[in-house]
């Protein structure tokens, strides 16, 4: 799976290594896509939604409408750059780590926090419908703070 790291963003020329990592999933880097790429992975792993982002790009001077932030980071997740986070049908959240690994959403202040994988033990799982496969699971824990 591809993803884009802090690390990636120390190198000399990261706008190459951009357009290297949309080319090889499968996405044309067009200068929306590298701007937003650049906005959501140039500081490591982080929690954002498409408002976030949105208010981040303008701030940048990057003209970008809400709606081309939703397809963006819907492309960005179907190809695997991003990981997609639902705390609630109305609030959904795009992560940077697209490892394995749960999350503690606090309720009143809405951040989103990862949990690493290795600190989660599930001990026993419900036998899956005949022919399907777990894909992944998702684990959110929330805090009433």
């Amino acid at each position: 799976m591809a993803s884009i790291t802090k690390s990636s963003w120390n190198n000399p020329r990261p706008h190459t290594f951009t357009l290297h990592q949309l080319r090889e999933v499968g996405l044309r880097p067009t200068r929306q896509r590298l701007a937003l790429a650049k906005l959501l992975f140039k500081d490591g792993n982080r929690h954002v939604t498409a408002e976030d982002l949105y208010s981040e790009a303008r701030r940048e001077g990057i003209g970008v409408s809400l709606a081309t932030i939703y397809n963006t980071l819907h492309q960005f997740t179907q190809k695997g750059l991003l990981r997609e986070v639902v705390v609630e049908p109305s609030r959904t959240y795009f992560c940077t780590n697209t490892s394995s690994h749960g999350h503690f959403f606090y309720e009143k202040s809405g951040r989103l926090l990862d949990i690493p994988a290795d600190s989660i033990e599930i001990s026993r799982l419900p036998s899956t419908p005949d022919g399907a496969k777990i894909k992944d699971i998702d684990i959110i824990i929330r805090i009433d703070s």
